[in-house]
Parts: C-alpha cells; sequence; structure tokens
C-alpha cells in the first residue's frame, strides 16, 4: 500500500510540474509544482475578492481619493501593457486595481489579476511613481507566476487526500473556494524563492514600462528603514534586507538597456 501511495504521490508531482511563464530577460524558468486547479484558484479569487471589496466599501475605505485611485491605477496598466512578455494570455485578464485606505503598509495581488494597493503603503514610504510601480509590478507578478495557487498546490501534496477532499467536496464548496484564494494570495506568506522571482519579474515590467528600475532598490531601502523601527507584516518573510538590495543591484544593471530603450518610445 505503502508503495502505492507513493507512486501516486510521485505520479502527481511529475504531471503537475510546469512553468507558469515565460523566462523574460531576468531569466525566471523554474519549473512549479501545480496540482491545485487555476479554474478553482480563480474561481475562489473572484468570490474572495468581491467579498472584500464589498467590506471595504461599507466602512468607506474603497478609493476615497480619486486622484491617488488614479495614479495606481494608471502606472498599474501602463504594467499591464508588457505583461504578455511573460505570458501572452494575461493581457486578457480581467485586472482589477482597487485602492483601500488603511495604515497597514500592504499590497498584494490575487489570482487573475485582482488588486490592492493599501494606502499605508504609498503614505509611508511616500513613494514616487516608479516606486510605486516596483510595488505593483512585484505584486502583479505573484499572480503571473501563479505563486498562491503554487502554494496551495504544495500542501495539497503534503495532505494527500485531506486537502482536496476538503476543498472538492465540503459541504459549503463556495466559501472553501474562496477561503483557499484568500488565504493563499493574502494571508500566508510567500517563499523568499517566490518573492525573489517576484521582485525578478516586477523589476523587468517596469523597466519595459519606462519606469526606472533603480526605484526598485529605493523602495527596498525605504521599507527596510520603516521596518527597523515597526516590523512591518509585509516583510516578515521576505529576504533579507541586504541580500534583496544586492540581487535587485543586479536585475536593474541588467534591465537598463531595457528601461532606456523603453525611454526612447
Amino acid at each position: 500500500m505503502k508503495k502505492f501511495i507513493y507512486a501516486v504521490v510521485i505520479a502527481l508531482v511529475i504531471t503537475g510540474c510546469a512553468s507558469t511563464t515565460n523566462s523574460g530577460a531576468v531569466g525566471v524558468n523554474r519549473s512549479q509544482m501545480m496540482l491545485v486547479s487555476a479554474a478553482e484558484m480563480d474561481k475562489g479569487a473572484a468570490m474572495a475578492y468581491t467579498k472584500i471589496l464589498r467590506e471595504s466599501s461599507a466602512k468607506k475605505a474603497l478609493n476615497v481619493d480619486p486622484v491617488q485611485t488614479k495614479r495606481v491605477q494608471k502606472i498599474a496598466k501602463n504594467l499591464i501593457n508588457h505583461v504578455d512578455v511573460f505570458r501572452s494570455d494575461a493581457r486578457n485578464w480581467n485586472w482589477q486595481i482597487n485602492v483601500i485606505k488603511s495604515d497597514e503598509a500592504n499590497a498584494w495581488c490575487m489570482p487573475g489579476g485582482r488588486m490592492a494597493v493599501y494606502t499605508g503603503i504609498i503614505n509611508k514610504l511616500k513613494l514616487t511613481d516608479a516606486e510605486l510601480a516596483a510595488i505593483v509590478g512585484h505584486e502583479m507578478s505573484h499572480a503571473l507566476r501563479e505563486h498562491s495557487r503554487e502554494k496551495a498546490s504544495r500542501d495539497q501534496l503534503k495532505n494527500v487526500g485531506i486537502f482536496a477532499v476538503g476543498i472538492a467536496t465540503g459541504s459549503n464548496e463556495i466559501a472553501n473556494l474562496a477561503n483557499m484564494a484568500a488565504t493563499y494570495a493574502i494571508l500566508l506568506p510567500f517563499s523568499r524563492e517566490q518573492e525573489t522571482e517576484a521582485d525578478n519579474i516586477g523589476t523587468e515590467l517596469m523597466a519595459r514600462a519606462g519606469y526606472n528600475p533603480n526605484s526598485a532598490i529605493n523602495v527596498w531601502k525605504k521599507m527596510s528603514a520603516l521596518n527597523s523601527k515597526q516590523p512591518l507584516e509585509f516583510m516578515s518573510t521576505h529576504p533579507s534586507h541586504s541580500s534583496r538590495i544586492a540581487n535587485l543591484t543586479k536585475i536593474a544593471q541588467k534591465l537598463n538597456p531595457i528601461y532606456l530603450a523603453a525611454k526612447k518610445n
């Protein structure tokens, strides 16, 4: 029986491994294990996102500053224009970009391009447009790489049979799907490997959109300074400040020709 179970697990891992994006200039080409279906994650994300927007609206915290909202949405649109470098289907996603009034220095992007930027991260870091592009691009990259789905798949493999049954046959399947999407996209931390991928892809997106990639370095320097005064949940599982800045410095240098070409156009 054990041999049979091991064989099933190995088969699941092999058949579920793929890369969700093209490598781009930054060279992100890691194979990912995807056992949870994209349709499940997308359905759950749509429901969870609607719930969050409804609750934020009820608290009068949704897009309360039209100028700030327009700014965030314009920057996001500029980045979305270049997502097909990493995956051809993403340009046609139903991208939704909203701003939530909150002191929390945070931002996130659910599967399918459902994103929220908190006013806390904009105001506390005093973000320039290019620095805001780095934040938005980073979060968009989590969705492009389907990191939430990857995390859910890893947990499913750890709990073979239990996780899948709880999602697929629970008495409240709709609630389970929404909870799964919200949990893996917002509540649970991404791995350092996933964070680095999001840094790299996000920085390429901003460079292609004509934002100076060196501004991504500035963001994490500001994050480091703010985090030293008040630990941020946003930073709790991210790579160390020094390693992140060192990596972004190399990535920015690599992307500088792309940025300069974009500025000419």
